[in-house]
Protein backbone atom coordinates (compact mmCIF):
# COMPACT_ATOMS: atom_id res chain seq x y z
CA UNK A 1 0.00 0.00 0.00
CA UNK A 2 1.47 3.35 -0.74
CA UNK A 3 -0.26 6.90 -1.26
CA UNK A 4 2.05 7.27 -4.51
CA UNK A 5 -0.69 4.79 -6.18
CA UNK A 6 -2.74 8.05 -6.58
CA UNK A 7 -2.95 10.28 -9.29
CA UNK A 8 -1.36 13.39 -9.02
CA UNK A 9 -2.69 17.09 -10.68
CA UNK A 10 -2.03 18.12 -13.65
CA UNK A 11 0.06 21.03 -13.10
CA UNK A 12 2.45 21.89 -9.82
CA UNK A 13 3.79 25.01 -8.63
CA UNK A 14 6.61 25.37 -5.95
CA UNK A 15 4.74 27.16 -2.68
CA UNK A 16 7.57 28.62 -1.76
CA UNK A 17 7.14 27.33 1.64
CA UNK A 18 9.55 24.22 2.63
CA UNK A 19 7.37 22.67 4.34
CA UNK A 20 4.34 22.45 1.83
CA UNK A 21 6.73 22.38 -1.02
CA UNK A 22 5.09 21.69 -4.53
CA UNK A 23 1.68 22.72 -4.47
CA UNK A 24 -1.15 22.56 -7.84
CA UNK A 25 -1.03 24.86 -9.76
CA UNK A 26 -4.72 26.47 -8.38
CA UNK A 27 -3.67 26.46 -4.70
CA UNK A 28 -1.80 29.11 -2.72
CA UNK A 29 -0.56 29.86 0.83
CA UNK A 30 -1.16 32.39 3.44
CA UNK A 31 0.35 33.38 6.63
CA UNK A 32 -1.36 31.37 9.09
CA UNK A 33 -2.19 34.37 11.51
CA UNK A 34 -4.48 35.55 8.38
CA UNK A 35 -6.64 32.63 8.28
CA UNK A 36 -7.28 31.70 12.36
CA UNK A 37 -7.08 34.48 14.99
CA UNK A 38 -7.00 34.21 18.91
CA UNK A 39 -10.12 33.58 20.54
CA UNK A 40 -9.57 35.67 24.18
CA UNK A 41 -13.57 35.68 25.27
CA UNK A 42 -13.28 34.34 28.76
CA UNK A 43 -15.49 31.34 29.72
CA UNK A 44 -18.93 32.24 29.81
CA UNK A 45 -21.82 31.24 32.83
CA UNK A 46 -23.09 28.40 31.38
CA UNK A 47 -19.89 26.65 29.65
CA UNK A 48 -19.50 23.02 30.29
CA UNK A 49 -15.59 22.31 30.99
CA UNK A 50 -13.81 21.24 28.12
CA UNK A 51 -10.84 18.31 28.07
CA UNK A 52 -8.06 19.13 25.01
CA UNK A 53 -7.13 15.91 24.23
CA UNK A 54 -4.80 14.56 21.32
CA UNK A 55 -7.33 11.27 20.90
CA UNK A 56 -10.62 12.64 20.52
CA UNK A 57 -10.11 16.01 20.40
CA UNK A 58 -11.32 19.09 22.40
CA UNK A 59 -14.40 17.27 23.34
CA UNK A 60 -16.93 17.69 27.48
CA UNK A 61 -14.47 16.62 30.06
CA UNK A 62 -17.36 14.52 31.64
CA UNK A 63 -17.28 12.60 28.30
CA UNK A 64 -13.88 12.58 28.29
CA UNK A 65 -13.76 10.43 31.60
CA UNK A 66 -16.63 7.70 30.09
CA UNK A 67 -14.02 7.43 27.15
CA UNK A 68 -10.75 6.83 29.20
CA UNK A 69 -12.42 5.35 32.64
CA UNK A 70 -11.06 7.40 34.74
CA UNK A 71 -11.59 10.81 36.67
CA UNK A 72 -8.96 13.79 35.05
CA UNK A 73 -7.52 16.29 37.42
CA UNK A 74 -10.08 19.33 37.80
CA UNK A 75 -9.13 22.83 37.25
CA UNK A 76 -8.55 24.30 40.81
CA UNK A 77 -6.95 27.83 39.97
CA UNK A 78 -7.76 30.84 37.64
CA UNK A 79 -10.72 29.54 37.26
CA UNK A 80 -12.03 33.21 36.37
CA UNK A 81 -9.23 32.78 33.66
CA UNK A 82 -10.89 29.74 31.70
CA UNK A 83 -11.55 30.87 28.15
CA UNK A 84 -14.67 29.71 26.19
CA UNK A 85 -14.47 28.18 23.13
CA UNK A 86 -16.76 27.25 19.96
CA UNK A 87 -17.78 23.93 18.22
CA UNK A 88 -14.91 23.84 15.16
CA UNK A 89 -12.08 26.18 17.00
CA UNK A 90 -8.45 24.64 17.02
CA UNK A 91 -6.76 24.52 20.68
CA UNK A 92 -3.19 24.58 20.79
CA UNK A 93 -2.21 22.46 24.09
CA UNK A 94 0.51 21.42 25.82
CA UNK A 95 0.77 17.82 23.46
CA UNK A 96 0.11 19.76 20.25
CA UNK A 97 3.95 19.59 19.38
CA UNK A 98 3.84 16.16 19.24
CA UNK A 99 0.44 15.45 18.04
CA UNK A 100 -0.55 18.58 16.54
CA UNK A 101 -3.83 20.93 17.39
CA UNK A 102 -7.20 19.72 18.66
CA UNK A 103 -10.39 20.34 16.63
CA UNK A 104 -13.17 21.60 19.50
CA UNK A 105 -16.29 19.15 18.95
CA UNK A 106 -18.39 21.16 21.69
CA UNK A 107 -18.66 24.43 22.78
CA UNK A 108 -17.23 25.34 26.15
CA UNK A 109 -14.49 26.51 28.64
CA UNK A 110 -10.80 25.36 28.69
CA UNK A 111 -7.71 26.00 31.15
CA UNK A 112 -6.52 29.88 30.74
CA UNK A 113 -2.95 28.22 29.35
CA UNK A 114 -4.62 26.96 25.87
CA UNK A 115 -4.38 28.93 22.78
CA UNK A 116 -7.63 28.76 21.09
CA UNK A 117 -7.94 29.61 17.43
CA UNK A 118 -10.85 31.03 15.66
CA UNK A 119 -10.63 30.79 11.65
CA UNK A 120 -11.46 34.07 9.97
CA UNK A 121 -13.05 33.02 6.61
CA UNK A 122 -15.01 29.96 5.64
CA UNK A 123 -13.35 26.71 6.12
CA UNK A 124 -14.21 23.08 6.22
CA UNK A 125 -13.06 22.28 9.59
CA UNK A 126 -12.49 18.48 8.45
CA UNK A 127 -9.91 19.42 6.06
CA UNK A 128 -7.78 21.14 9.10
CA UNK A 129 -8.39 18.90 11.25
CA UNK A 130 -6.84 16.68 9.18
CA UNK A 131 -3.97 19.47 8.42
CA UNK A 132 -3.03 19.92 11.45
CA UNK A 133 -2.25 16.16 12.48
CA UNK A 134 -0.38 15.56 9.78
CA UNK A 135 3.29 15.05 10.38
CA UNK A 136 4.33 17.49 7.98
CA UNK A 137 2.48 20.36 9.67
CA UNK A 138 3.34 19.08 13.12
CA UNK A 139 7.70 19.00 12.22
CA UNK A 140 6.63 22.75 10.82
CA UNK A 141 5.35 23.15 13.86
CA UNK A 142 8.40 21.66 16.10
CA UNK A 143 10.53 23.83 14.06
CA UNK A 144 8.87 27.29 15.21
CA UNK A 145 10.72 27.37 18.63
CA UNK A 146 13.31 25.46 21.28
CA UNK A 147 10.01 24.52 23.35
CA UNK A 148 10.93 20.82 22.83
CA UNK A 149 14.61 21.20 24.81
CA UNK A 150 13.14 24.22 27.39
CA UNK A 151 9.95 22.63 27.94
CA UNK A 152 8.13 26.52 26.91
CA UNK A 153 4.68 25.70 25.79
CA UNK A 154 3.41 26.61 22.17
CA UNK A 155 1.64 29.92 21.47
CA UNK A 156 0.02 31.96 18.66
CA UNK A 157 3.36 33.16 17.52
CA UNK A 158 4.55 29.47 16.87
CA UNK A 159 1.17 28.94 15.24
CA UNK A 160 1.84 32.07 12.93
CA UNK A 161 5.29 31.18 12.15
CA UNK A 162 3.64 27.90 9.56
CA UNK A 163 2.49 29.47 6.28
CA UNK A 164 -0.61 27.34 5.70
CA UNK A 165 -2.32 26.16 2.11
CA UNK A 166 -4.90 27.58 0.59
CA UNK A 167 -7.08 24.99 -0.99
CA UNK A 168 -10.96 25.86 -2.61
CA UNK A 169 -13.99 25.28 -0.42
CA UNK A 170 -15.59 23.19 -2.75
CA UNK A 171 -12.45 21.00 -2.97
CA UNK A 172 -11.43 21.12 0.95
CA UNK A 173 -14.77 19.12 0.83
CA UNK A 174 -13.72 16.58 -1.71
CA UNK A 175 -10.63 15.89 -0.14
CA UNK A 176 -12.51 15.40 3.16
CA UNK A 177 -14.94 13.26 1.84
CA UNK A 178 -12.42 10.61 -0.10
CA UNK A 179 -9.95 10.58 3.06
CA UNK A 180 -13.16 9.61 5.20
CA UNK A 181 -14.06 7.04 2.56
CA UNK A 182 -10.26 5.43 2.83
CA UNK A 183 -10.27 6.45 6.17
CA UNK A 184 -13.31 3.83 6.98
CA UNK A 185 -12.32 1.13 5.08
CA UNK A 186 -8.54 1.10 6.68
CA UNK A 187 -10.10 1.61 9.88
CA UNK A 188 -12.33 -1.38 9.60
CA UNK A 189 -9.28 -3.37 8.08
CA UNK A 190 -7.11 -2.70 11.38
CA UNK A 191 -10.16 -3.37 13.90
CA UNK A 192 -11.08 -6.52 12.63
CA UNK A 193 -7.24 -7.63 12.96
CA UNK A 194 -7.42 -6.43 16.25
CA UNK A 195 -9.98 -8.59 16.78
CA UNK A 196 -8.30 -11.42 15.59
CA UNK A 197 -5.48 -10.39 17.91
CA UNK A 198 -7.25 -11.35 20.96
CA UNK A 199 -8.69 -14.21 19.65
CA UNK A 200 -5.45 -15.12 19.33
CA UNK A 201 -3.94 -13.94 22.41
CA UNK A 202 -7.20 -15.99 24.06
CA UNK A 203 -6.06 -18.94 22.63
CA UNK A 204 -2.86 -18.55 24.12
CA UNK A 205 -4.24 -18.50 27.32
CA UNK A 206 -6.08 -21.37 27.22
CA UNK A 207 -3.65 -23.54 25.81
CA UNK A 208 -1.86 -22.65 28.40
CA UNK A 209 -4.30 -22.80 30.98
CA UNK A 210 -5.46 -26.22 29.86
CA UNK A 211 -1.63 -27.96 29.85
CA UNK A 212 -0.57 -26.60 33.40
CA UNK A 213 -3.72 -27.61 34.63
CA UNK A 214 -4.77 -30.70 33.02
CA UNK A 215 -1.53 -32.16 31.18
CA UNK A 216 -0.82 -33.18 27.71
CA UNK A 217 -2.81 -37.10 28.15
CA UNK A 218 -7.15 -36.12 27.67
CA UNK A 219 -7.02 -40.25 28.72
CA UNK A 220 -5.09 -39.61 31.78
CA UNK A 221 -7.23 -40.63 35.32
CA UNK A 222 -8.55 -37.66 36.88
CA UNK A 223 -9.03 -36.63 40.56
CA UNK A 224 -10.60 -33.82 42.59
CA UNK A 225 -7.80 -32.06 44.15
CA UNK A 226 -9.69 -30.57 46.95
CA UNK A 227 -8.54 -27.31 46.32
CA UNK A 228 -10.98 -24.57 44.70
CA UNK A 229 -8.86 -22.90 42.29
CA UNK A 230 -7.19 -26.29 41.08
CA UNK A 231 -10.29 -28.38 40.62
CA UNK A 232 -9.52 -31.33 38.89
CA UNK A 233 -5.95 -33.01 38.18
CA UNK A 234 -4.43 -36.13 36.83
CA UNK A 235 -4.22 -38.37 39.51
CA UNK A 236 -0.86 -38.78 39.53
CA UNK A 237 -0.41 -35.36 40.38
CA UNK A 238 0.27 -34.12 43.68
CA UNK A 239 -1.50 -31.11 45.58
CA UNK A 240 1.38 -29.55 47.85
CA UNK A 241 1.31 -26.04 50.44
CA UNK A 242 3.32 -23.55 48.46
CA UNK A 243 5.54 -23.05 51.32
CA UNK A 244 6.75 -26.51 50.73
CA UNK A 245 7.86 -26.05 47.12
CA UNK A 246 9.42 -22.34 47.61
CA UNK A 247 10.94 -20.63 50.86
CA UNK A 248 12.00 -16.94 51.12
CA UNK A 249 15.27 -16.40 49.60
CA UNK A 250 16.37 -13.71 52.30
CA UNK A 251 20.27 -13.37 51.08
CA UNK A 252 21.55 -9.63 50.90
CA UNK A 253 22.88 -8.54 47.93
CA UNK A 254 26.53 -9.63 46.66
CA UNK A 255 29.14 -6.73 45.91
CA UNK A 256 29.22 -7.67 42.42
CA UNK A 257 25.51 -8.14 41.87
CA UNK A 258 23.88 -5.80 39.13
CA UNK A 259 20.52 -3.87 39.33
CA UNK A 260 17.87 -6.12 38.22
CA UNK A 261 14.35 -4.53 37.52
CA UNK A 262 11.04 -6.67 38.56
CA UNK A 263 9.00 -6.51 35.18
CA UNK A 264 5.41 -7.97 34.21
CA UNK A 265 6.34 -8.17 30.39
CA UNK A 266 10.22 -9.23 30.36
CA UNK A 267 10.62 -10.80 33.59
CA UNK A 268 13.54 -10.22 36.00
CA UNK A 269 16.15 -8.79 33.73
CA UNK A 270 19.57 -6.59 33.86
CA UNK A 271 17.79 -2.51 34.93
CA UNK A 272 20.47 -1.57 31.35
CA UNK A 273 18.64 -4.37 29.37
CA UNK A 274 15.06 -3.40 30.14
CA UNK A 275 16.21 0.52 29.54
CA UNK A 276 17.04 -0.52 26.30
CA UNK A 277 14.36 -2.77 26.00
CA UNK A 278 12.02 -0.08 26.71
CA UNK A 279 13.79 3.21 25.18
CA UNK A 280 13.66 5.13 28.52
CA UNK A 281 15.61 5.62 31.75
CA UNK A 282 14.23 4.18 35.05
CA UNK A 283 13.85 5.74 38.41
CA UNK A 284 17.32 4.38 39.98
CA UNK A 285 16.95 3.06 43.99
CA UNK A 286 18.22 5.54 46.24
CA UNK A 287 17.10 4.44 49.62
CA UNK A 288 17.64 1.61 51.83
CA UNK A 289 20.68 -0.25 49.19
CA UNK A 290 22.07 -1.83 51.94
CA UNK A 291 18.97 -3.74 51.99
CA UNK A 292 18.84 -4.80 48.28
CA UNK A 293 18.51 -8.41 48.05
CA UNK A 294 19.79 -11.30 46.10
CA UNK A 295 18.61 -13.13 42.90
CA UNK A 296 19.62 -15.99 41.54
CA UNK A 297 18.28 -17.86 37.81
CA UNK A 298 14.79 -18.76 37.91
CA UNK A 299 14.12 -17.78 41.34
CA UNK A 300 9.81 -16.08 41.13
CA UNK A 301 9.65 -12.56 42.39
CA UNK A 302 6.67 -11.37 44.01
CA UNK A 303 6.57 -7.14 43.21
CA UNK A 304 4.24 -4.51 43.20
CA UNK A 305 2.46 -5.78 40.32
CA UNK A 306 1.88 -9.42 41.17
CA UNK A 307 -1.33 -9.13 42.00
CA UNK A 308 -2.53 -8.35 38.72
CA UNK A 309 -0.20 -9.96 36.66
CA UNK A 310 1.19 -12.91 38.69
CA UNK A 311 4.63 -13.67 39.84
CA UNK A 312 7.46 -12.78 37.47
CA UNK A 313 10.54 -15.19 36.77
CA UNK A 314 14.21 -14.50 37.46
CA UNK A 315 15.97 -14.73 33.66
CA UNK A 316 19.27 -13.04 35.66
CA UNK A 317 21.49 -13.24 39.06
CA UNK A 318 21.65 -9.85 40.84
CA UNK A 319 19.79 -8.01 42.65
CA UNK A 320 16.60 -5.93 43.67
CA UNK A 321 14.90 -3.36 45.97
CA UNK A 322 14.15 -4.56 49.51
CA UNK A 323 10.59 -4.89 49.16
CA UNK A 324 10.10 -7.64 46.89
CA UNK A 325 9.57 -11.11 47.95
CA UNK A 326 12.34 -13.45 46.31
CA UNK A 327 11.21 -17.19 46.02
CA UNK A 328 13.58 -20.08 45.32
CA UNK A 329 12.57 -23.73 44.81
CA UNK A 330 12.92 -26.22 47.59
CA UNK A 331 13.16 -28.91 45.15
CA UNK A 332 14.25 -29.49 41.33
CA UNK A 333 11.27 -27.67 39.57
CA UNK A 334 10.75 -26.92 35.64
CA UNK A 335 11.03 -22.76 35.67
CA UNK A 336 9.42 -22.54 32.88
CA UNK A 337 6.43 -24.64 33.85
CA UNK A 338 6.05 -22.62 36.59
CA UNK A 339 6.48 -19.78 34.96
CA UNK A 340 3.46 -20.44 32.78
CA UNK A 341 1.51 -21.48 35.94
CA UNK A 342 2.45 -18.26 38.10
CA UNK A 343 1.13 -16.46 35.37
CA UNK A 344 -1.95 -18.09 34.38
CA UNK A 345 -5.02 -16.31 35.19
CA UNK A 346 -6.57 -18.88 38.29
CA UNK A 347 -3.18 -18.72 40.03
CA UNK A 348 -3.80 -14.49 39.85
CA UNK A 349 -6.96 -14.90 40.82
CA UNK A 350 -6.39 -17.31 43.64
CA UNK A 351 -3.37 -15.09 44.69
CA UNK A 352 -5.92 -12.06 44.51
CA UNK A 353 -7.98 -13.64 47.26
CA UNK A 354 -5.75 -14.28 49.24
CA UNK A 355 -5.72 -10.69 51.28
CA UNK A 356 -7.57 -7.27 50.81
CA UNK A 357 -4.16 -5.57 49.28
CA UNK A 358 -6.38 -4.58 46.27
CA UNK A 359 -8.68 -2.11 48.32
CA UNK A 360 -5.88 -1.28 50.60
CA UNK A 361 -3.12 -0.78 48.81
CA UNK A 362 -1.26 -3.73 50.84
CA UNK A 363 1.86 -5.67 48.88
CA UNK A 364 1.60 -8.93 48.02
CA UNK A 365 3.79 -11.03 50.35
CA UNK A 366 5.18 -14.60 51.71
CA UNK A 367 2.10 -15.01 53.99
CA UNK A 368 0.12 -14.24 50.61
CA UNK A 369 1.80 -16.83 48.40
CA UNK A 370 1.87 -19.49 51.30
CA UNK A 371 -1.96 -19.62 51.27
CA UNK A 372 -2.85 -20.73 47.73
CA UNK A 373 -1.30 -24.18 47.20
CA UNK A 374 0.56 -25.65 44.35
CA UNK A 375 -0.14 -28.49 42.15
CA UNK A 376 3.32 -31.00 41.35
CA UNK A 377 3.61 -32.91 38.14
CA UNK A 378 6.59 -35.26 38.23
CA UNK A 379 9.53 -33.08 37.01
CA UNK A 380 9.95 -34.73 33.50
CA UNK A 381 6.21 -34.09 32.88
CA UNK A 382 7.28 -30.75 34.24
CA UNK A 383 9.61 -30.18 31.18
CA UNK A 384 7.15 -31.62 28.17
CA UNK A 385 4.41 -29.60 29.82
CA UNK A 386 6.47 -26.58 29.24
CA UNK A 387 7.98 -27.64 25.94
CA UNK A 388 4.38 -28.35 24.69
CA UNK A 389 3.43 -24.59 25.65
CA UNK A 390 6.52 -22.87 24.33
CA UNK A 391 6.24 -24.58 21.13
CA UNK A 392 2.17 -23.65 20.41
CA UNK A 393 2.83 -20.56 22.45
CA UNK A 394 5.68 -19.47 19.30
CA UNK A 395 3.15 -20.21 16.25
CA UNK A 396 0.56 -18.12 18.43
CA UNK A 397 2.79 -15.42 18.76
CA UNK A 398 4.39 -15.31 15.35
CA UNK A 399 0.75 -15.33 14.28
CA UNK A 400 0.22 -12.02 16.30
CA UNK A 401 3.70 -10.37 15.27
CA UNK A 402 2.47 -10.46 11.59
CA UNK A 403 -1.29 -9.16 12.31
CA UNK A 404 0.59 -6.65 14.07
CA UNK A 405 3.06 -5.44 11.90
CA UNK A 406 -0.17 -5.17 9.29
CA UNK A 407 -1.45 -2.96 11.45
CA UNK A 408 1.20 -0.62 11.94
CA UNK A 409 1.49 -0.80 8.13
CA UNK A 410 -2.24 0.07 7.71
CA UNK A 411 -1.98 3.04 9.94
CA UNK A 412 0.82 4.27 8.41
CA UNK A 413 -0.38 3.95 4.53
CA UNK A 414 -3.68 6.13 6.69
CA UNK A 415 -1.20 8.51 7.62
CA UNK A 416 0.87 9.42 4.49
CA UNK A 417 -2.54 9.23 2.61
CA UNK A 418 -3.55 12.01 4.38
CA UNK A 419 -0.31 13.66 4.40
CA UNK A 420 -0.24 13.89 1.14
CA UNK A 421 -3.86 14.46 0.03
CA UNK A 422 -3.73 17.88 2.50
CA UNK A 423 -0.78 19.19 1.08
CA UNK A 424 -1.81 18.22 -3.11
CA UNK A 425 0.64 16.25 -3.49
CA UNK A 426 -1.81 13.55 -4.79
CA UNK A 427 -5.10 14.01 -5.96
CA UNK A 428 -7.81 12.29 -3.95
CA UNK A 429 -10.93 13.65 -5.62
Amino acid sequence: MNAATFPTYDSYKDSGVDWIGRIPSHWAVQRSKFMFAQRKELARKEDVQLSATQSYGVIPQEEFEELVGRRVVKIQSNLEKRKHVEIDDFVISMRSFQGGLERAFATGCIRSSYVILRPLDLINPDFFGYLFKSPRYIKALQATGSFIRDGQDLNFDNFSMVTLPVVPLEEQRRIVACIDQKARKIDEAVRIKEEQITLLRERRQILIQDAVTCGLNPKAPMKESGIDWIGRIPAHWEVRRSKYVFAQRKELARKEDVQLSATQSYGVIPQEEFEELVGRRVVKIQTNLEKRKHVEIDDFVISMRSFQGGLERAFATGCIRSSYVILRPLEPVNADFFGFLFKSPRYIKALQATGSFIRDGQDLNFENFSKVELFLPPLDEQATIAAHIKAGCQKIDNGIAIKEKQIVALKEYKTSLIDAAVTGKIKVA
